[in-house]
C-alpha cells in the first residue's frame, strides 16, 4: 500500500489519532476536514485520550471517538483501545502523535496505509512517514500544515481547511450574552506559559467598565480565576472557570469581542471557532508553529530581546533562569476591543 493513491481503491474507514493535550486535539481536526472532503463517503474515527472526548461530541464529520483511558492503566488502557481498533480493519490510520503509545496503536493496528511523522520511535511499522518539520526556508511551519502534511501524498496538499469545532444550538443557548463582553483565560498547564496573575489584573483594570468580563478554564483553574476576580478593579467580572463545558466555551469565546489567552488550548479553542484572539507569548515563540489562527488575531510579547528566549518547544514548571523576565510585557501593547458595536452573534 506504499503507493496508495488516495483516491483508489476506496477508503471505506479512516482512523486519526492523537492522544496528546486538549490543544493537541484541536490541531488534528483539519485532518477531520481535509478527510471528509477528499473521502466524503468514508467513516471517519477519532482515538484520543479520555478527558478530552466532550471536545469531539456531536461531531457531524465522525462516526465515532474512541477513548484511551490511561486510569485503566498504561498498558492495560493500550491493549483494551488496540483490540478495538484491530477489530475495525482501517483502510488509512493517521498518528499524529509522536509517541510511542501512538505508535504501538498504529503500527499494529492492521490497517492497510498507516501515516506518521519519522520522530515516532515505532515509524518503521508505517507505510507513509513524514519529518516534523519547525520551519522552513527561514520561517515557522504552523502545525495545522505540520499535521496535513501526513497526508499530502494522499490529497494533493489540500490544506485550505483550519482548525473546527461544532458547539450545538444548545450550547449556544446556554450561554447568550446580550451585552458586549470579553474572555479570559489566564490559565495554562505550564508555569512559563501562564501570564501572571498580577498581570491579568492589570489587564482587566485597563478594559472598559462597561464590558462583561468572562473568566473561563477548567474546574482546576477556577481559584486563580476566582483570585484574579477579587484583585482587579472591574465592577462586571464574572468567573465561569468550571462552569462550561469545552464546546460552551468556545461558543462562548466565538461571541466575546476580544479573548485574551495564553500561548494555551484556549488559545486553540478561539481559532477553531474563528474567534477574536490575543494570545500572550512567554517562554515559547509564534515560529514554533503553535500560534493563533483566526481571521483576527494578536499576539503580544515581551520588547525585550532576551537571549533564554525561546527556552524550550514546549513549557517548564518553572522558569530555567529564575527570573521569568519573558512575562514583563507592556499593558499599552494589548489591542483593546471596540465597545461602539454590539458583540457579534453567536451560532452555528
Amino acid at each position: 500500500m506504499v503507493g496508495y493513491s488516495g483516491t483508489e481503491p476506496k477508503l471505506k474507514k479512516i482512523l486519526i489519532i492523537q492522544t496528546a493535550f486538549l490543544g493537541d486535539v484541536i490541531l488534528a481536526t483539519p485532518l477531520i476536514e481535509v478527510a471528509h472532503l477528499q473521502w466524503p463517503e468514508s467513516k471517519i474515527d477519532f482515538l484520543l485520550r479520555e478527558g478530552n472526548e466532550s471536545l469531539l461530541e456531536g461531531h457531524p464529520l465522525l462516526r465515532k471517538v474512541i477513548i484511551r483511558n490511561k486510569a485503566e492503566g498504561k498498558w492495560k488502557s493500550l491493549l483494551k483501545v488496540l483490540r478495538e481498533v484491530r477489530r475495525e480493519g482501517y483502510d488509512l490510520v493517521i498518528d499524529v502523535h509522536r509517541f510511542l503509545s501512538s505508535g504501538l496503536i498504529a503500527g499494529f493496528s492492521k490497517g492497510k496505509h498507516i501515516c506518521g511523522f519519522d520522530k515516532n520511535p515505532l515509524s518503521w511499522c508505517f507505510h507513509h512517514k513524514v519529518p516534523h518539520v519547525i520551519s522552513k526556508d527561514g520561517q515557522g511551519v504552523h502545525e495545522v500544515e505540520r499535521n496535513l502534511s501526513l497526508i499530502h501524498h494522499l490529497t494533493n496538499g489540500k490544506t485550505t481547511v483550519s482548525m473546527r469545532l461544532y458547539p450545538s444550538e444548545e450550547d449556544y443557548k446556554s450561554i447568550e450574552i446580550a451585552e458586549p463582553y470579553v474572555c479570559l483565560a489566564p490559565t495554562s498547564v505550564w508555569f512559563s506559559k501562564q501570564w501572571p496573575e498580577k498581570k491579568w489584573v492589570g489587564l482587566i483594570e485597563t478594559l472598559d467598565k462597561d464590558l462583561r468580563v468572562c473568566l473561563l478554564g477548567a474546574p482546576s483553574d477556577r481559584e486563580v480565576c476566582e483570585a484574579i476576580a477579587q484583585r482587579a478593579n472591574h465592577p462586571r467580572i464574572e468567573v465561569k472557570a468550571g462552569e462550561l463545558s469545552l464546546l460552551q466555551s468556545a461558543a462562548l469565546m466565538k461571541g466575546a469581542l476580544m479573548n485574551y489567552v495564553n500561548d494555551s488550548a484556549p488559545m486553540h479553542l478561539a481559532s477553531a471557532m474563528d474567534a477574536s484572539v490575543t494570545a500572550v507569548f512567554l517562554s515559547t515563540v509564534p515560529r514554533f508553529g503553535f500560534g493563533p489562527r483566526s481571521s483576527q488575531s494578536h499576539i503580544v510579547e515581551t520588547p525585550e530581546n532576551l537571549e533564554c528566549r525561546p527556552c524550550g518547544l514546549h513549557g517548564f514548571r518553572e522558569c530555567p533562569y529564575g527570573h521569568f523576565r519573558c512575562a514583563e510585557i507592556p499593558l499599552e501593547l494589548f489591542p483593546k476591543p471596540k465597545t461602539n458595536h454590539p458583540p457579534k452573534q453567536n451560532g452555528g
